[in-house]
């Protein structure tokens, strides 16, 4: 059986946001390691269409967004949306029941699958469907922004902590 992940950059303050700090190399290179294992990840639309920017290349890129491109593209993509009729390359629509369908995809598979969006993670979270929340905590202070969790904090066990790189923690919890 599958377990749901939803991990994310977090700042000091509870926020995450891509365009106001992002994952030094060390970190960037752990996100490359997890894209290459998971089994697939689900999105919500808002998160899905930031997401969407791996499809293409840039001439910018080094060899680090690359391999991240690349391990994005492999992975199986499941996006919930009530407003999407059509999803990128090696991606399906959700429909129907919410929880049908993510029980659904954590029967037909084993390994991670990683949940994507806070908004998304709020709803599933409330459904008891989580496994583990990652926390990849930066020194930075947002002030604002969307929180990482969208709703009030479930019951958390903590099972791990780990040093990322030289000043990002990641924490890892478990429903309590």
């Amino acid at each position: 059986m599958a377990q749901l992940v939803f991990g994310m950059n977090q700042s000091l303050d509870g926020y995450v946001d891509h365009d106001r700090f992002a994952p030094a190399p060390a970190l960037f290179r752990h996100f490359i390691a997890e894209a290459e294992t998971q089994v697939g990840s689900i999105y919500g639309r808002r998160i899905y269409e930031i997401m969407r920017y791996w499809d293409d290349d840039h001439p910018d890129w080094g060899e680090p967004e690359r391999a991240f491109a690349a391990a994005w593209r492999k992975q199986t993509k499941w996006v919930v949306s009530r407003t999407l009729k059509t999803v990128g390359p090696n991606a399906s629509l959700i429909d129907g029941d919410l929880g049908t369908a993510i029980r659904a995809l954590k029967a037909e598979h084993d390994g991670e699958i990683e949940v994507a969006g806070p908004d998304l993670a709020a709803c599933l979270t409330g459904m008891g469907l989580i496994d583990e929340y990652r926390i990849y905590l930066h020194p930075v202070v947002l002030g604002d922004g969307t929180p990482y969790f969208a709703k009030p904090r479930p019951p958390l066990r903590l099972i791990s902590h780990d040093l990322m790189d030289e000043d990002v923690i990641r924490l890892r919890y478990r429903p309590a």
